[in-house]
């Protein structure tokens, strides 16, 4: 009999332990913050060269950590962004081809993966908050496409596209299903806000957290307070820059909650835009050419930067390109899980370059948005490629599902090479004076593209 107790007890004792270590592995992955601005321009922070915005917490941020020059949105408008972000995967193949409207079929598709889905498993409690623009289906039957609670969240505050009427006082806020009608408040601070509650109230304190934190600035129609809009008289639109700072201190309240919570060196903080402003002055995309909507540099280029006490050396400055495609095989090596194997994923882990390392890309970069000329753009190191579509694409931004087709079908014509590191404003095409890069990138658009739209998802086929 005492041998049966003392059995039990031993076996008691293993189960405790057992369950301490499971717990104390659990919080021994680090946090993960992940901060997107939308329509964002790449010039539109003064750590990266503003002359009109102030944004000491961003700027801070940069300077605590990597700040990456060439990083890079997934297209040049939001939903394919926000898609290849959270999938690892071009917004193309992922089915995706434009920013998503509630007219239409094309959303997120449920049978991708998300990192949120991968966190969750890996046994992290996870969030949304913000923006999501991904599917209309956040009030059950209110829309096409699911809301992120189907794609791995375990709790939301969301919009179906930009914050309504402005960013003061929305009233197309929803959370968890329930609509919240007017919210009064600027929509950046009330983002943080319900990060800030979730992080003390919702979230399951055993576990590491996954918190995905979509800003709706500087998205028009824009709004920010009196006094911040005040600093910018004279220029063109100064609540475009009010709300960017705005945003600023919004992030600053969030990384203010991970010091109170003790949680800053272990907890990887990301921020980034989705695609480029939309403002017509160059300034804006940092003198580059284009603008939102477009596949060149200025509508696709965008601030990006990584904080990782212990693992990124602060100060450290980037000309690395990256870009929202390699958040997901990054985040899988930060939380120490492989990233999903049955399916291609097209971006790849930063982690060995943002400790120090190397980098090694077996595809480039690659972009596709029909109504854009360029039409089709990849970059392989300080290279970039640049084609338009032999067929006659629409070039109407509302996207219709029968463009599906022609997109499938067409060839890639009219191909321009520029070496982005000596001519970042794409001035002058060397696809003759350097015809062994060209010649070879050529094939590596061409194979690539052809891969990426036949696996894209052909919304035709739903009824």
């Amino acid at each position: 009999m005492k041998l049966i107790r003392l059995t039990t007890l031993v076996f008691a004792c293993i189960l405790v332990f057992s369950n301490i270590s499971i717990q104390a592995a659990e919080s021994a992955k680090p946090n993960i913050l992940l901060m997107l601005a939308d329509d964002l321009g790449s010039g539109d922070l003064s750590c990266y060269g503003s002359p009109e915005t102030k944004t000491p917490v961003l700027d801070q941020l940069a300077q605590d950590g990597i700040r990456f020059d060439d990083f890079y949105a997934a297209c040049g408008v939001c939903s394919p962004s926000r898609a290849a972000l959270l999938t690892g995967r071009f917004s193309v193949r992922a089915g995706v081809y434009s920013w998503v409207h509630a007219s239409q079929h094309m959303h997120l598709r449920v049978e991708e993966t998300t990192i949120a889905e991968l966190m969750k498993e890996a046994g992290y409690s996870t969030a949304h908050v913000g923006k999501w623009h991904l599917g209309y289906d956040l009030v059950k039957g209110s829309g096409p496409g699911p809301n992120p609670g189907d794609h791995g969240f375990d709790y939301w505050l969301a919009t179906g596209n930009n914050a309504i009427p402005s960013h003061r006082n929305p009233t197309n806020f929803v959370r968890n299903g329930k609509a919240l009608g007017e919210v009064q408040g600027y929509s950046c601070q009330l983002v943080a806000d319900e990060a800030i509650t979730w992080l003390d109230n919702h979230r399951d304190k055993s576990k590491p957290f996954f918190l995905n934190v979509w800003f709706h600035e500087p998205h028009s129609k824009v709004a920010s307070p009196e006094e911040l809009a005040k600093r910018h008289k004279g220029v063109r639109n100064p609540e475009y820059y009010g709300c960017i700072e705005n945003m600023d201190l919004a992030v600053g309240r969030l990384l203010a909650k991970l010091d109170d919570m003790k949680v800053s060196d272990n907890t990887i903080v990301i921020f980034t835009s989705d695609n480029g402003s939309y403002m017509t002055d160059r300034l804006n995309n940092r003198g580059f050419t284009g603008r939102k909507t477009q596949l060149w540099e200025g509508g696709i280029r965008e601030p990006g930067m990584m904080r990782w006490p212990g693992k990124i050396k602060p100060g450290t400055v980037s000309d690395q390109p990256a870009g929202l495609v390699d958040i997901l095989p990054t985040l899988c090596e930060v939380a120490g899980i492989s990233a999903p194997q049955d399916r291609t994923l097209d971006g790849v882990s930063l982690v060995s370059h943002i400790t120090g390392g190397k980098l090694h890309r077996e595809k480039p970069l690659y972009w596709f948005y029909n109504p854009s000329r360029p039409v089709c753009v990849i970059r392989n190191g300080d290279w970039c490629l640049i084609a338009d579509p032999e067929l006659d694409l629409s070039r109407n931004n509302m996207f219709l599902e029968e463009y599906i087709g022609p997109i499938k079908e067409t060839k890639l014509i009219n191909l321009r090479l520029y070496n982005l590191r000596k001519d970042p404003k794409q001035q002058t095409d060397l696809s003759k004076d350097r015809p062994e890069i060209f010649q070879k990138m050529k094939t590596q658009m061409f194979e690539l593209h052809a891969d990426v739209v036949q696996e894209a998802f052909d919304w035709r086929t739903v009824k």
